[in-house]
């Protein structure tokens, strides 16, 4: 037989810790603060420890209360997930998807067909969203995300790596025969979503390529008119700019190498870059357990391989 606490007295005493205080808690657990304080002494006579200090006015965790507030909270919250996800299991068919948005707009969404065909039965939500995924709040099954990893608490997969390379209007292309010819042009930058460091723009690029093939020295160092040009919040916007030739991109083959297989864009010269960071496929351990999510990300790595044996060479 497990040994545990009175669970009621444990959640008056993860909201008191939460708002530092018995009465905000009685109000979110709709009780009064009395009745806190009561299950919060019930909860310290049952461990031996106190978890507040408790002043005229106010309440405070003491050292051993700060401890257990921290695993408690981390427990609680796994218990949610793993509840919400027992909750849903069988009555949902429904899988709640998350990618920033020129993932989803340049490389999954032209995929998720094939899903469907495969996986009639199977309702997709697709969110297209850029901030850290709170997955019990925002009741999400899958997230996929450009980062390093690891990521504490949540079964992690590498999905997709980028090479960086030059594109623009095949109109465009035709007339570049240089990594140098590109200074000519309008160069199409993006404030990458979210912004992340060391993330391959124009100075990295041309930086690249003369450490690679000791071309176009005056740009070793590179000058202040390769941060000048249009500025797009998002890559699909940059990448609509370079098909409708407005300028030269550089751009990740993973958003850019459909458009330049269906001859919306070409690759201008220039060698490609490896990028700092990955596409990471996302979920809880309650959520994959899910027969739906089980599917949609088995399908997923599936087409991530299929890209990466065919669909990713963009070299001239």
């Amino acid at each position: 037989m497990l040994r545990l606490p009175p669970l009621a007295a444990v959640r008056a005493f993860e909201a008191a810790a939460r708002h530092a205080s018995f009465s905000r808690a009685g109000e979110e657990l709709c009780v009064s603060p009395g009745a806190v304080g009561h299950q919060v002494r019930q909860l310290e006579d049952w461990l031996g420890v106190m978890l507040f200090a408790r002043g005229p006015r106010s309440v405070a965790l003491t050292e051993a209360g700060r401890r257990y507030f921290g695993e408690v909270r981390e427990l609680l919250q796994e218990l949610e997930r793993a509840s919400l996800a027992l909750k849903d299991h069988g009555a949902s068919d429904e899988v709640t998807v998350t990618a920033m948005p020129s993932f989803v707009t340049r490389w999954l969404m032209p995929r998720l067909g094939s899903f469907r065909e495969q996986h009639p039965a199977v309702e997709v939500r697709l969110l297209a969203s850029v901030p850290p995924v709170d997955f019990a709040a925002e009741r999400v099954d899958v997230a996929i995300r450009l980062g390093t990893g690891p990521y504490a608490g949540l079964e992690a997969a590498p999905l997709l790596r980028e090479t960086y390379w030059p594109v623009c209007s095949p109109a465009m292309a035709r007339r570049l025969r240089a990594p140098r010819d590109l200074l000519a042009q309008t160069l199409l930058h993006d404030e990458h979503e979210p912004r992340i460091p060391e993330q391959v723009d124009w100075p990295r690029w041309f930086a690249a390529q003369e450490a690679a093939h000791k071309a176009a020295r005056q740009v070793a160092h590179p000058p202040a008119a390769l941060r000048q040009g249009l500025r797009f919040s998002h890559s699909y916007l940059t990448l609509d700019a370079a098909a409708a030739g407005q300028g030269v991109a550089v751009a990740s083959d993973v958003l850019a190498a459909d458009a330049v297989r269906q001859g919306l864009l070409a690759v201008a010269p220039g060698t490609g870059v490896r990028g700092p960071y990955r596409y990471w496929l996302l979920t809880t351990r309650a959520a994959a357990a899910r027969p739906q999510v089980g599917a949609f990300c088995d399908w997923l790595r599936a087409q991530a391989r299929a890209f990466a044996r065919t669909g990713r060479a963009l070299a001239t």
